[in-house]
């Protein structure tokens, strides 16, 4: 149940994926909570402290292009808060072709969600994800310094968030990789709270087993 200003409750919706020839998903499932922060009162930075409240340290805003490489993490559990815009999220199945192309032939299997700012999904590691059909079309760019590997000293309210725009975090400690073909198992153990949720079994504590 959210319980901080800017939050509104919102139950999860979870996908189960089967790991692929070239992904290996994960027993947990991908958790999506629509519209479950509202950006109109919850600054980036006020969507940061939820998360490191939680355990979970911000590393990147993002300004998505329209279209992505679908990948996964190997070596840790993901969050993802949408700021600005829309686009169609694809999980739990790689691109067959290296294009990032929306169009790209795909693995069999997994899901497409359609994403709008307020949205937050909990993708465990190994689980892909790509972005594509992104709009407002901007170009690509790592809005935070240092490559996506954290934001100490960043005054993250400053940042220009048109376009399409998230936020991404880890669980303390976690570093992320980009994998594309198979590489990595992606089992990586349980978190002690959920980025939003906390220890609510509304929220991952309760959900992945």
């Amino acid at each position: 149940m959210a319980q901080r200003a800017g939050l509104k409750d919102a139950k999860p919706i979870s996908y189960q994926f089967r790991p692929t020839p070239l992904t290996p998903n994960s027993s947990y499932p991908l958790l999506h909570y629509p519209n479950l922060v509202d950006v109109t009162q919850l600054f980036p930075s006020e969507a940061s402290k939820i998360f490191e409240d939680n355990g979970w340290e911000t590393q990147w805003i993002i300004r998505y292009a329209t279209s992505q490489r679908a990948h996964y993490h190997s070596k840790t559990h993901e969050t993802m808060v949408v700021l600005n815009g829309r686009a169609r999220l694809r999980f739990g199945a790689s691109d067959l072709t290296s294009q990032e192309d929306p169009a790209a032939d795909h693995e069999d299997g997994g899901v497409e969600i359609d994403t709008k700012a307020g949205d937050v999904f909990v993708i465990p590691a190994g689980v892909s994800h790509k972005t594509f059909n992104a709009t407002p079309e901007m170009p690509f760019e790592i809005l935070t310094p240092g490559e996506g590997r954290g934001v100490s000293g960043v005054d993250l309210d400053e940042i220009d968030v048109s376009g399409f725009v998230m936020l991404g975090a880890y669980p303390k400690g976690g570093e992320w990789d980009f994998c594309v073909g198979g590489e990595g198992k992606g089992e990586v153990g349980l978190p002690m709270r959920d980025p939003v949720l906390g220890e609510s079994s509304d929220g991952l504590r309760g959900i992945w087993k």
